[in-house]
């Protein structure tokens, strides 16, 4: 069976042709699928009889169902986990700002790289997302902020799994949700994120998508970043930082690094020192990370005063830091938890 969201309209156009039936039948299909947010085939009443009738045959819409859906009564930011009929989980989570409605996005089923502060990575990794899986679920926050004529605004691929691992569906995801006859979302106002794929961060700068980068650093040592991240062990900050300046010149886009402050391991004020001098020479911005309590990795948070300071030293050196607004924080909203308190109750 096709699964619609999983085309981009010319490879749509291509399947089409096969049908017999001109180009402009994806562009009618893209807009019901899109703009209209049609589940079923039968609702896309300007297609002729036997166009839908042979969809229906070979093609389905959505895939997937909402096994359970939290909202924060803090922000409003809504997590659903969504399962798929090979039993797989992933979780999607829809965040409102002031400035727009945000969307994290899932790539993988879990995440096999193994960072020591993550949810994601409990278990494994057990599937790639397709890049329909990964519309499927920008597409259940958009028909929730349909009820108040509200839209996607911006995405972020931050959810479980390493886009960079599954390059090829995260960029054919992007072009779908980027057409203008469907959800029309520009790149840049879409953001990837990677612990630091070395291969998949010089390609990214070499396929000059306008797309922003995020690098998930967490510290600033070789020692340190490999006993809490095993990819520096085969990238290690040195090509990690010779990559990211490539992806600077190359495409003369600032980074966002993320440093996620565990109490106790990487939130010293010589730590914040060692950030400073290691992304010196790069257009940058840092994203400090409250991390979130995962009980099964016993990590302390940071107290706020000591992240105030850290942040203050990091400023006083000269570099663009901000302290991430913490958004869900009172429905498992950081990865994995929501999926991994579920596999315990099924």
């Amino acid at each position: 069976m096709h699964h619609l969201y999983n085309f981009r309209k010319r490879e749509l156009i291509d399947l089409l042709k096969t049908y017999g039936e001109p180009s402009y039948r994806a562009t009618q299909i893209f807009e019901w699928l899109y703009q209209k947010r049609a589940t079923r085939i039968s609702e896309m009443t300007n297609l002729s009889k036997k166009l839908r009738q042979r969809l229906e045959e070979e093609a389905t819409v959505v895939t997937s169902e909402a096994l359970r859906k939290q909202v924060s009564k803090v922000d409003g930011t809504v997590k659903f986990l969504l399962g798929w009929s090979d039993h797989v989980t992933v979780e999607t989570v829809l965040m409102r700002h002031d400035y727009g409605n945000s969307v994290c996005v899932s790539t993988q089923v879990g995440c096999k790289m193994g960072c020591t502060f993550c949810a994601s990575t409990l278990g494994g990794m057990i599937r790639q997302m397709t890049a329909g899986e990964m519309v499927e679920q920008l597409l259940w926050s958009q028909r929730l902020l349909d009820d108040t004529d509200e839209r996607v605004s911006s995405v972020v691929l931050m959810g479980s799994g390493e886009p960079m691992d599954n390059y090829e569906q995260a960029m054919k995801f992007i072009d779908i949700i980027n057409d203008p006859n469907g959800l029309n979302i520009g790149q840049r106002h879409i953001t990837i994120s990677t612990v630091g794929l070395v291969p998949g961060i010089i390609r990214l700068a070499d396929d000059g998508r306008p797309i922003t980068l995020a690098v998930s650093l967490h510290a600033a040592n070789d020692e340190l970043r490999s006993s809490m991240m095993p990819v520096n062990r085969a990238y290690p900050l040195e090509k990690l930082m010779e990559a990211c300046q490539y992806y600077c010149q190359k495409t003369g886009r600032r980074i966002s690094f993320e440093y996620a402050l565990v109490g106790g391991k990487n939130d010293s004020l010589e730590d914040a020192r060692q950030l400073a001098a290691l992304i010196r020479n790069l257009p940058s911005h840092v994203n400090l990370i409250p991390v979130n309590y995962v009980p099964e990795r016993n990590y302390s948070r940071t107290p706020k005063d000591q992240i105030d300071a850290f942040l203050q030293e990091l400023r006083r050196l000269g570099v663009n830091a901000t302290i991430r607004r913490e958004m869900g924080h009172d429905i498992s909203a950081a990865c994995g938890q929501l999926r991994a308190e579920h596999a315990e109750l099924v």
